[in-house]
């Protein structure tokens, strides 16, 4: 029988597994005292825990990134599961200790995502468009195909930003099919490039966080610059009309400035872009959760998507 992985316990379940520390943050409660917030993960997903009263040795020893053997007890708080902990140590040596093993990957070969992205190259017919993405792509190809999409919430898993790109792109080749009026290249090259500056934002797969560029640029402004700096070397004017819609499409694809995007969609496409981004982010939320809720039950609250839960219909 397949051991029990994080999210397979029920309520009020104890559980004895090995889990990555995905995250680790050290917050302050009201007695004063220090405690660590901490998010475990496996292949399964992640669940949140509180430790309470933590020594400096223990803050010092238990950091993301590392594996620790947990033993604990699944509950349930304000509808979002958690771990109560009984006790918290690292792996050792001859135990599975190594991160990679329990980090999420996407649900398909990242070859296989590779050769379709790569045969959409052959659909960018605008040969600027094509140059920019196929330079951008191979600069940062090795990060692109391992790096989650976002620290938590959608995508947020080995592959996770190829994947989501990939899932973007189909529903797009679906949408141009329907609606011939699209710039297919246009809006296939902003799929592309839309969250290639994640890249530089977040720290990778294992214990995943924002760097400095990430928190005080952001990937949306990152990739804009990507663009400029790919036009100076490829020799291509950056301030032609074809460079500043796809820049557009960028700078837009978040939709409101309250989102992050310094300017709204002002083309088809550039909207197109924000409400596929929007849809598949969603949808790839919802799955998750949905995914560890039983039938008949709602699923904890998304946090992503206003903290809604979701009802799981009866088979």
């Amino acid at each position: 029988m397949e051991e029990k992985k994080l999210l397979d316990f029920s309520i009020n379940e104890n559980m004895d597994i090995f889990v990555l520390i995905k995250s680790a943050e050290v917050r302050v409660a009201k007695n004063g005292k220090k405690f660590i917030a901490f998010n475990f993960a496996d292949k399964s997903g992640e669940i949140s825990a509180k430790f309470w009263n933590a020594t400096e040795k223990e803050i010092e020893e238990f950091k993301e990134g590392k594996v620790v053997r947990l033993k604990g007890k699944r509950e349930n708080y304000q509808d979002n599961p958690q771990i109560k902990i009984f006790n918290l140590r690292i792996a050792t040596e001859n135990e599975p200790n190594k991160p990679e093993y329990y980090l999420q990957t996407a649900p398909e070969s990242i070859k296989k995502i590779e050769e379709e992205i790569n045969n959409t190259f052959f659909e960018i017919t605008n040969p600027k468009w094509n140059r920019i993405v196929r330079y951008l792509l191979n600069k940062y190809h090795d990060s692109f195909f391992s790096f989650p999409a976002a620290k938590k919430n959608h995508h947020a898993f080995s592959g996770g930003l190829a994947f989501h790109t990939v899932s973007m792109l189909r529903l797009a080749k679906a949408i141009a099919k329907e609606y011939d009026v699209l710039n297919e290249s246009l809006l296939y090259a902003g799929v592309l490039l839309h969250d290639l500056g994640k890249v530089k934002e977040l720290s990778g797969p294992i214990a995943t966080k924002y760097i400095l560029e990430g928190n005080m640029i952001g990937h949306i402004v990152i990739v804009d610059e990507e663009i400029v700096k790919a036009c100076e070397i490829l020799q291509i004017d950056y301030n032609s009309e074809e460079v500043i819609l796809l820049r557009h499409m960028i700078l837009s694809h978040h939709g409101l400035l309250e989102y992050g995007s310094p300017v709204r969609p002002h083309i088809m496409e550039a909207e197109v872009l924000h409400q596929i981004d929007q849809l598949d982010a969603s949808i790839q939320m919802m799955k998750s959760s949905l995914s560890h809720t039983e039938s008949g039950e709602f699923s904890e609250r998304i946090f992503g998507l206003d903290g809604r839960n979701f009802y799981k219909p009866k088979e």
